[in-house]
């Protein structure tokens, strides 16, 4: 069941009634996010999943206010959020300047903090310890692997230690191994830091890895939350033996392909039978 959303003090993000539309090419209206209603504790960690176009990319924006609602409200720690470093978003491609080397990409991050050149650089450093990435600070992303790259962009997000992480998809582009190894440290650093994450992934192993609670998204609305009450450490073949794990695995899939075979818009649209793979 949902969790009712309030003002409390221990409120994370906050999403009232929250609408927003877009207008087409042709002129028509359509609608990214319906009577959005979610409530996310600090130190949460959410992964939103759904079908293509249901609006989970539009909530990330809308939690570091690079989009404003139309209705309804967003609170980030109790106030309306702004673009800037209280959040700190990592996206499938890495977005790394490729003149700059390793330790300068996130020191830009922290140009516009009231810090002088010596606490950016230490900070840096040390964001870059913690990603394990210290021996290639003084390289260019092009000397670096895909999931090199992507904790070079993880360590910059963290960098301005934000009010909320927001994740688009960020391992998408990885290789299986990669994204698993990369799943582990990204489980590891929330541990020590304990950030409010907002993850979105089309990957329901993923979601179930990684999250607290999964935000399960269509047409523009929330249809459901699910915990996630599987101990941690998560990781291996353990947790994916576990009976719990694929009990939850299989009723969010589930969910997700209902969702694919009834979207209009979906290749998928009408079958009742066949296999659609098994991420989502």
């Amino acid at each position: 069941m949902d969790r009712p959303v309030s003002e409390q003090s221990s409120a994370g993000l906050v999403m009232e009634n929250v609408s927003k539309s877009f207008l087409r090419p042709d002129g028509t209206e359509t609608f990214a996010l319906r009577d959005v209603n979610l409530r996310l504790a600090d130190q949460e960690f959410i992964a939103l999943v759904g079908p293509s176009g249901c609006g989970k990319t539009t909530m990330l924006r809308m939690a570091n206010g690079l989009l404003a609602p139309d209705g309804g409200r967003v609170l980030l720690k109790g106030a309306p959020p702004n673009p800037g470093p209280d959040a700190g978003f990592v996206f499938q491609s890495f977005r790394l300047i490729p003149w700059e080397t390793v330790l300068s990409n996130i020191t830009f991050a922290l140009m516009d903090m009231d810090m002088t050149k010596s606490e950016r650089d230490a900070r840096a450093r040390h964001y870059l310890e913690l990603v394990g990435l210290s021996r290639v600070a003084g390289n260019y992303p092009a000397q670096l692997s895909g999931g090199m790259r992507q904790r070079v962009a993880l360590a910059r997000a963290l960098a301005v230690e934000p009010k909320i992480l927001l994740m688009d998809e960020p391992f998408a582009s990885l290789d299986a191994q990669t994204r698993e190894l990369m799943q582990t440290e990204l489980l590891s650093l929330w541990e020590r830091r304990r950030a409010l994450v907002m993850f979105v992934t089309h990957s329901v192993d993923e979601a179930v890895t990684l999250a607290d609670r999964v935000v399960v998204m269509g047409a523009g609305r929330v249809l459901e939350t699910v915990d996630i009450d599987l101990p941690r450490p998560r990781e291996g073949e353990a947790l994916r033996a576990d009976p719990r794990y694929i009990e939850l695995r299989t009723y969010l899939w589930s969910r997700i392909r209902e969702l694919v075979l009834s979207d209009p818009a979906s290749e998928f649209h009408g079958r009742q039978t066949g296999h659609l793979g098994h991420t989502a």
